[in-house]
């Protein structure tokens, strides 16, 4: 009953995510493009049976690669299906695996468009990254005898209780899968504590530590570094509105110490990359757009990251890293990223995604919360 509920305010709030997909793709064409699929329609692959993988976006892909990798090679004979939700997280499946995975987005949590998705591709089992809990999802996975899996999942506090007031769908979802691999103890006991039975827990660590930097990134990144010179560069990557104006602080007073530095400003969203522009020539600073493709004229002092699919390789750029969405209450984004690279790491105090990473790398002296 609370499940039908829920489909029928998500049935009526249908029109207003629309228009706000339509909205978000004036700023960022992707969002226009394929929307079709987010109702389960589009052309079925044609396979009898597939492992389903489903990353939101940038991050939770990359996350995936060694998953991916791994389950290729030990089920050849099974068809990988990946997901995603932003067109960010798209273009990242492309950049990492090619043809190697079938690519589409993953419907809304409307009955039907779950149904529609589940009856194309087929899935054999379901692999969930981090908390993407849906009903109708989970329920038809239940229903279909399809195992379903949450991977590298985290649950904060404030996450937790906002399930908590929906007790009795929750215990639903949480009825619905066969096991969660928590990220850390703290994750875990808080799904136990909203209903999961504890021996469906397994307490993993977070995938992300497993992030490998190949050689192809690495040589771009040292051939960029070199194309700037000597000059010390620091990378405000993924940054959130109300972030960037202090970042852009933060760098005036780099350049009165360093006057050749070099800040690389890499915001979250794509379209905000055309208002971060306006922002920095409006503060002053000799700017360009790293998706340009001629180099700028004069002396730069800020380079806007608005390319999609490098941030990886603009970590290794850099000499110092700050980390974005900890400046405002968004629980940051993920640093394990640049210190793959060894870089000295700067975030906010809102790490609440992050908790367990957070705690781990300062206790080892790699980051500092400013």
């Amino acid at each position: 009953m609370v499940r039908r509920l829920y489909s029928l305010l998500l049935y009526l709030l249908m029109p207003l995510i629309v228009a706000r997909l339509l909205w978000r793709g004036l700023r960022a064409p992707g969002y226009r493009r394929r929307i079709k699929e987010r109702f389960g329609l589009f052309p079925a692959p044609g396979f009898e049976a597939c492992l389903w993988l489903h990353a939101v976006s940038v991050g939770e892909t990359i996350a995936s690669a060694p998953l991916v990798h791994a389950l290729r090679a030990r089920h050849p004979e099974l068809p990988i299906v990946l997901t995603t939700t932003t067109p960010t997280g798209s273009e990242r499946v492309r950049a990492l695996f090619g043809d190697a995975v079938f690519h589409v987005y993953a419907p809304y949590d409307l009955p039907g468009a779950v149904a529609r998705f589940m009856a194309r591709v087929r899935p054999r089992l379901a692999l969930i990254m981090e908390t993407e809990l849906w009903p109708n999802t989970l329920h038809h996975c239940r229903a279909r005898g399809i195992p379903a899996l949450l991977l590298n999942a985290r649950l904060s506090a404030r996450s937790a209780r906002g399930y908590a007031r929906l007790a009795p769908l929750t215990r639903d979802i949480l009825d619905a899968l066969g096991g969660v691999a928590a990220q850390a103890q703290a994750d875990g006991e808080r799904f136990v504590a909203l209903g999961l039975a504890r021996e469906r827990l397994h307490i993993t660590g977070s995938i992300k530590f497993d992030i490998a930097i190949d050689a192809e990134i690495r040589q771009r990144a040292r051939a960029l570094r070199s194309s700037w010179g000597s000059r010390p560069v620091w990378i405000a990557a993924s940054t959130h509105a109300g972030e960037d104006a202090a970042v852009l602080a933060a760098h005036r007073r780099v350049l009165a110490q360093h006057p050749d530095a070099l800040l690389v400003l890499v915001p979250r969203h794509p379209e905000r990359f055309a208002g971060v522009h306006r922002q920095i020539g409006a503060a002053g600073f000799s700017a360009a757009r790293r998706s340009e493709s001629a180099p700028p004229a004069g002396p730069v002092q800020v380079l806007l990251g608005d390319s999609m699919g490098e941030l990886l390789m603009l970590y290794g750029a850099s000499d110092v890293a700050f980390v974005g969405g900890s400046l405002v209450p968004r629980g940051g984004h993920n640093m394990l990223e640049p210190a793959a690279w060894g870089l000295p790491i700067l975030t906010g105090p809102s790490d609440f995604n992050f908790t367990a990473i957070s705690q781990k790398l300062r206790a080892a002296g790699a980051m500092q919360i400013i």
